[in-house]
């Protein structure tokens, strides 16, 4: 296994967060989060893909961005929410490096998301029961990760810390371990 690192979870779980202070932390590492790549190489941002052109030609965006990224090392990669859905994308990042899986109680994150319109999955009648859909038909692969870190009562220092200690570790170690 490589030593890259890989953190995958719902929307507003903390991924671009926690990989941007850990960015900062492992200077030698280089973030790169799927969602934003997208959006700079094809000039628009996810809600106006999914409008203009569908959700299927934003995962196969998806799945040629992860394609691209996984090569190399000292990569921290954050995944958008529904890439780890796809069996070939799931696969090449669980052979790319260490997946970590930030896993949030569903009150906090429908009220980290409650107010932000650029979720084009959450722009729904009722978009807490939409969330709830969506974790529970995720859930299931996410939990496939090497690593599980339930965020729901932890500051950023704390997961992170959790993060670093668990860089060492191999992959087997590290299976269905849920901190």
């Amino acid at each position: 296994m490589t030593n890259n690192i890989i953190l995958i979870g719902m929307p507003s779980c903390g991924k671009t967060t926690i990989g941007s202070i850990l960015a900062q932390k492992l200077s030698n590492y280089t973030l790169i989060d799927t969602d934003s790549f997208i959006e700079r190489t094809q000039g628009m941002k996810i809600a106006e893909i999914f409008e203009k052109f569908s959700e299927d030609y934003f995962r196969k965006l998806e799945y040629d961005t992860v394609k691209l990224v996984c090569n190399g090392n000292n990569k921290i990669i954050s995944i958008g929410g529904g890439a780890f859905e796809n069996p070939d994308s799931r696969g090449t990042l669980l052979r790319f490096g260490k997946v970590i899986y930030l896993k949030s109680d569903l009150d906090v994150l429908y009220y980290r998301i409650s107010s932000d319109t650029s979720r084009p999955l959450l722009n729904s009648e009722n978009p807490r029961e939409t969330l709830a859909n969506l974790l529970k038909k995720r859930e299931e692969n996410y939990l496939k990760a090497h690593l599980i870190i339930d965020t729901t009562d932890k500051d950023e220092n704390e997961i992170l810390n959790l993060i670093l200690e668990s860089i060492d570790e191999t992959s087997s170690q590290c299976r269905d371990k849920q901190i």
